[in-house]
């Protein structure tokens, strides 16, 4: 099954879900913002997008700068504050089976779902 991490707010996340929408695939939307992952599958999610925690943060938001930047965290700590922030998590993220893309470029989403 499709995964979407989905923030209706920003403009690349509603692009991913647009395309999936057009794909004609079945897919499940998770409003991460509201529905928020929790930690084993926070940790999933990174280990299918084959990337550190500290690669999937995003560290222009607000809070990032003001509670976390210039800190040395663990994986542990980075993906606590995820949690903890939602907002920080890079979006959108979508999984097929055991693959996850960062949609950013969109043409990343392309690329997944056609497997």
């Amino acid at each position: 099954m499709i995964k979407i991490y989905h923030n209706p707010r920003c403009s690349k996340s509603r692009e991913g879900l647009a395309i999936l929408e057009n794909s004609g695939k079945e897919f499940e939307v998770i409003r991460y913002l509201e529905d928020i992952p929790s930690k084993e599958e926070l940790k999933q999610v990174i280990s299918f997008l084959g990337i550190a925690p500290e690669d999937l943060v995003r560290k222009n938001e607000s809070v990032w700068k003001e509670k976390y930047k210039g800190k040395n965290l663990s994986d542990d700590a980075l993906i606590d504050a995820m949690i903890k922030h939602p907002k920080l998590i890079e979006r959108p993220i979508v999984i097929n089976g055991n693959k996850a893309v960062i949609g950013r470029p969109s043409g990343k989403i392309v690329d997944i779902i056609a497997h």
